[in-house]
């Protein structure tokens, strides 16, 4: 059976509350990973990241392997069902969250995933990208179109506009992929739009290759996110998921110093019930 590790990080970046939610457990043989960026205002952007989180849990704890791509679809059906939920008993107004899950099956040697919006899975394979979804975003409709460059989306004033997520009222189409086979040393990436577009996807490659392991990889990562020192930078989160032994560094190898701004003591991240969402959170594996 294949070696799991797995590790993650939820950073509150300039922005008043923290609106990203994420999860990581064993199932038995497997691994899921799921990781919600929320939006709407007022704390209903938490509210529907972690009600999405919390009903994914369910589905997918409580699922009997090996896992499908339908209970997976089926799974973000019923998550984006507790939104909703949650914006008519609650007489909100602007609710919704993006959502991206993974589910590794370390026995049979097999992963799968699914996505609605624009956070991201990333395969690594070999220590480059192999593999990144696919936005549901106005901008990437207009790259899919040729109409603009990549390198052109990064300054679009549309460039955070969904055209879907959890939470909205028109039919909710989840892009599930099909079962992939896994190969010894693939490495997966799970994490919201503040967490790729502020490191860029040079940095997610660059810092793999010197990384003895997932939770120095994730640091690496948000050290180099942090001393870019952008203006009002996003909550930014991501979970890291290595499948047996990767291209890494050695374990005593030191990475590259990037200096860290100070700051404040951070609290670890709570359960889905916390309302203390306004300070940095981790989550404890």
């Amino acid at each position: 059976m294949l070696k799991i590790r797995v590790a993650a990080c939820s950073e509150r970046g300039q922005r008043a509350t923290n609106e990203d939610a994420l999860v990581a457990h064993e199932n038995g043989p497997g691994w899921y990973a799921v990781l919600a960026d929320g939006a709407g205002g007022h704390r209903n952007g938490a509210e529907a990241a972690r009600r999405a989180i919390h009903r994914m849990q369910i589905s997918l704890g409580d699922a009997t392997l090996p896992w499908r791509p339908e209970l997976l679809t089926d799974a973000v059906l019923a998550a984006h069902e507790d939104v909703r939920r949650g914006i008519d008993a609650h007489g909100r107004e602007r609710m919704h969250t993006t959502l991206v899950a993974l589910c590794v099956d370390a026995q049979r040697r097999f992963a799968l995933w699914t996505h609605v919006g624009d956070s991201r899975l990333y395969r690594l394979r070999r220590g480059d990208i192999d593999t990144v979804t696919n936005d549901d975003s106005v901008v990437q409709r207009l790259i899919d179109a040729g109409l603009i460059t990549p390198a052109q989306a990064e300054d679009h004033p549309h460039k955070n506009h969904l055209v879907a997520a959890l939470g909205i009222d028109d039919e909710l189409e989840p892009h599930t992929s099909r079962v992939e086979p896994l190969e010894e040393g693939d490495v997966f990436l799970l994490c919201s739009d503040g967490w790729w577009a502020s490191a860029g996807e040079t940095v997610i490659p660059d810092t793999l290759r010197m990384a003895p392991d997932p939770e120095a990889w994730l640091e690496a990562m948000r050290r180099a996110i942090e001393a870019r020192g952008l203006p009002n930078q996003d909550n930014f989160s991501a979970i890291a998921v290595w499948v047996g032994e990767t291209l890494g560094a050695p374990r005593d190898s030191e990475l590259p110093t990037v200096a860290r701004p100070a700051a404040a003591s951070e609290p670890e991240l709570g359960s889905l019930d916390d309302e203390d969402d306004e300070s940095t959170r981790r989550m404890p594996l």
